[in-house]
């Protein structure tokens, strides 16, 4: 094999491992990045194809059509590279079109000019057969745009370079790597091109361009070349809302973003990084501290600045970064600012302050009103039913219209007290204390005490209660109830009517109900015990009903209280029945059945 036929075979490998990162590339063509790379490494498997050719020709003719497959991918190759790396930095992004139209200029001149070289001969002068060696077969002398474009091509890698330079100070170690390949990609050719120019009459450019292609293969499989820009990654880095500075293992500051400088105004300041961060950050000593601290662990802290004329408050995060095993490369440093959250902490503090005076003003205030008004009440209800009574034995005429009367007065006593008794329960001044009791005792002093108001009306009041059945239940608590079921019952039944009281025992629990045979209860009574709010709107309004429905709503949350529930079944005009659960006491111990109440120990108990 002679010198000829193993450079072009170099050379066909060549060119099929730039088609080979073409193919890579265009899998990530959605990429800007990726469309510019598939087009450098066609460009350059063109050059080196062509010049596989013309290493191979034998004659003048085939040396020209050589050269003009080369000059498919010769004027564009390094021109799209820097539009790569203008791409990677993210440069001029809003005139990235127009600046490629320029940068292109001068490549498609020379392509043009080339393809016409015959006519005025402004790249290649003429064609000198090589009678030395065979490599090459004809040796060119340059005409004056081959030498624009040899200017023009290492300007252009010089452009690149400048603009690699400050985004490697700055990135990350993956970054790094890419950007050093990139580099090493388009600097491998350029050397190669060197040694034609001192002196060497092989072109040696295309295999600079082997190299660069086993670079981007490496750097494709080994770093991600494709997959993340040090672009992307930029973008990612200044759209973070949160404060981010990056440190290395010396703690020197290499990057930060601009959420960083609002937090630390004197990152600003420096001209250049890296630098030492005990020179940037020298008026914050407790971020240093937290810096040079000895401690590999992870650590979150808060941290304050007086900063846009008001104090400003962070949640801060100290994070190492790991590049392979456990020793760490660098840190991260993380500025959340929670000023606002502060700000309102500070308010709802200062609101709940206000909102505790204001409820202890209220609570005094609502304590000493319903006394005020209790105690009144309580004296016009003894003195209403003392004159009641005188009036009743005189057999004056205003005896119906005094009793009226009297049971507005003893209705307004039951509200306020109702009300007094949901007070104390909602401020927790009720305490509940169950006992085991003697349900039938119980009821039938709920029933002594009603049967005054239900003589008034005729109505016989009827226990139908087992002596053996015992709850468990608070006395105070058990005794609203039933005093309020009682009142309710009362109301709604007629002259002459008929109120049951009785008990079943249901496993542990036992089922207490109050059946009367009067109107039924009106709609927005059975609209609020419907409704599933502890405390319903209904229970306070309603006219002459609203002491009632305050009552049976008080009932409820008391019977709930106890770990039962109240239900009830009415039908105009035939009666309501209001069934409520309690849990039994079954053994009987500690049944308190003898608490100052004289009467009946019958079976069955009736008044009125």
């Amino acid at each position: 094999m002679d010198t000829r036929q193993g450079m072009s075979i170099l050379l066909f490998l060549a060119a099929a491992l730039m088609g080979f990162i073409s193919f890579l590339s265009y899998r990530k063509r959605h990429l800007p990045v990726a469309k510019t790379m598939i087009l450098m490494m066609l460009a350059a498997a063109f050059y080196a194809l062509g010049y596989a050719f013309e290493v191979l020709s034998r004659s003048l003719n085939e040396v020209k059509l050589s050269l003009q497959i080369e000059y498919l991918g010769i004027p564009f190759v390094t021109t799209l590279w820097l539009f790569l790396i203008i791409q990677f930095t993210g440069t001029a992004t809003g005139y990235r079109r127009r600046l490629a139209l320029l940068l292109f200029v001068i490549p498609i001149a020379v392509f043009f000019i080339h393809l016409t070289n015959g006519w005025h001969h402004l790249i290649y002068e003429r064609y000198i057969l090589n009678t030395e060696g065979s490599v090459p077969l004809y040796t060119t002398v340059k005409g004056p745009w081959y030498k624009v474009h040899t200017v023009y091509n290492y300007f252009v890698l010089l452009c690149g370079i400048v603009l690699f330079i400050p985004m490697y100070w700055r990135a990350l170690p993956m970054v790094r790597k890419q950007i050093f390949l990139l580099l090493l990609g388009a600097i491998a050719p350029m050397l190669f091109n060197l040694f034609f120019w001192f002196g060497i009459s092989v072109d040696l450019t295309p295999f600079g361009f082997a190299v660069s292609g086993i670079v981007y293969v490496w750097g494709i499989f080994r770093f991600n070349l494709l997959r993340l820009t040090p672009l992307a990654l930029a973008k990612v880095f200044e759209t973070i809302r949160d404060g981010v500075v990056l440190l290395d293992y010396e703690n020197q500051i290499i990057s930060y973003n601009s959420a960083a400088e609002k937090v630390l105004p004197e990152l600003g300041l420096m001209k250049r990084y890296p630098v030492y961060a005990g020179d940037v950050l020298s008026a914050s000593p407790e971020l240093l501290e937290r810096l040079r601290s000895e401690s590999v662990a992870d650590e979150r802290f808060s941290y304050q600045r007086f900063n846009e004329q008001q104090n400003k408050y962070y949640s801060c995060s100290l994070s190492f970064i790991y590049d392979s095993g456990s020793i760490p490369v660098g840190k991260m440093l993380m500025f959340n600012d929670i000023t606002e959250l502060k700000e309102n902490e500070v308010r709802l503090r200062e609101n709940a302050r206000q909102l505790f005076e204001l409820n202890a003003f209220k609570d005094r205030m609502f304590t000493v009103v319903a006394h005020d008004i209790r105690d009144p009440i309580a004296l016009l209800v003894s003195l209403t039913q003392l004159h009641g009574e005188e009036l009743a034995a005189a057999d004056i005429e205003q005896t119906e219209l005094f009793q009226e009367l009297k049971g507005q007065v003893q209705g307004t006593f039951h509200l306020v007290d109702n009300l007094l008794d949901w007070y104390r329960s909602q401020k927790g001044t009720v305490a509940y204390l169950p006992f085991s009791w003697n349900l039938q005792q119980v009821v039938r002093q709920a029933i002594s005490l009603a049967g005054v108001k239900a003589s008034m009306k005729q109505i016989r009041l009827i226990e139908h209660i087992d002596e053996k059945i015992s709850v468990s239940a608070d006395k105070e608590m058990l005794d609203l109830i039933l005093r309020n079921l009682l009142s309710n019952a009362i109301k709604f039944t007629g002259l002459g009517g008929r109120i049951e009281i009785g008990a079943v025992l249901e496993g542990k629990l036992i089922v207490v109900t109050v059946r009367d045979n009067g109107a039924g209860i009106d709609e927005k009574t059975a609209e609020m015990l419907s409704l599933e709010e502890p405390f319903p709107k209904a229970a306070v309004t309603g006219g002459d009903s609203g002491d009632i429905r305050f009552g049976l709503a008080l009932a409820r949350e008391f019977i709930r209280i106890h770990g039962g529930s109240l239900w009830f079944e009415s039908e105009p005009g035939v009666g309501t029945t209001f069934s409520f659960t309690l849990h039994s006491s079954i053994d009987g111990r500690d049944t308190l059945d003898n608490f100052g109440m004289e009467g009946e120990t019958d079976e069955s108990h009736s008044s009125g």
